[in-house]
């Protein structure tokens, strides 16, 4: 099990922060994911091979990763 960080943008109250630590537990493989609003971070803990589907989550939530 590893743990990375994705920046997100258009993340700016706890019901956004929600939505995102929502929708990457939504991936199988993922264990883990803890928000850090002020850093517009997220960071997942998981299978190696979750990062992308991770990433396509996210932005299906309607938020923009870098």
């Amino acid at each position: 099990m590893i743990s990375y960080t994705i920046k997100v943008n258009g993340m700016m109250c706890s019901h956004c922060a929600a939505r995102v630590e929502k929708a990457a537990m939504s991936v199988n493989g993922v264990a883990d994911a803890k928000v850090n609003l002020d850093e517009k971070t997220v960071t997942v803990s998981g299978e190696e091979t979750t990062r992308g589907a991770v990433r396509q989550a996210i932005t299906d939530a309607g938020y923009e990763v870098e």
